[in-house]
């Protein structure tokens, strides 16, 4: 027999050996991605200063394992955190794009111009033409 084949019978469960095969590279690769979200929330975590994310870098290069687990344990809060309030400045970023590329509000002369139309159409009354253009100058 070539030494191909041995080397495939030497175990009884060829289909067991490729599940642990792909086991291990699904944890390998899930603790990669772990390793370098802790490292990227060192960088961006505004309350630790230059020497402290030094020395969580150095924990995490040596001590990779227990570094993780400690960093998560110790500042997993404050990582959830972080984490939200960049989505909300995110979107908040994204609408306020979003208002100025659709040309959303315009000028207040041009709110005034829409206003006294809908009052000459008759759709407004001289009191709630007044009232709109009150708050319309209050907030400009």
């Amino acid at each position: 027999m070539s030494s191909a084949v041995l080397a495939s019978s030497n175990s009884g469960y060829p289909l067991l050996d490729a599940f642990w095969t792909m086991l291990w590279l699904f944890l390998w690769i899930i603790w990669i991605f772990i390793l370098f979200r802790v490292l990227i929330d060192v960088f961006r975590s505004d309350d630790m200063g230059g020497w402290a994310k030094a020395l969580w870098v150095i924990f995490l290069i040596i001590l990779p394992f227990l570094g993780v687990l400690v960093y998560l344990i110790v500042r997993g809060s404050s990582m959830q955190k972080r984490d939200v309030a960049q989505a909300k400045a995110n979107d908040a970023a994204m609408r306020s794009y979003i208002q100025d590329a659709a040309g959303g509000g315009g000028s207040t002369a041009e709110e005034l111009t829409k206003l006294a139309d809908l009052r000459d159409k008759g759709v407004l009354s001289a009191e709630e033409f007044e009232a709109q253009k009150a708050k319309l100058l209050a907030t400009s």
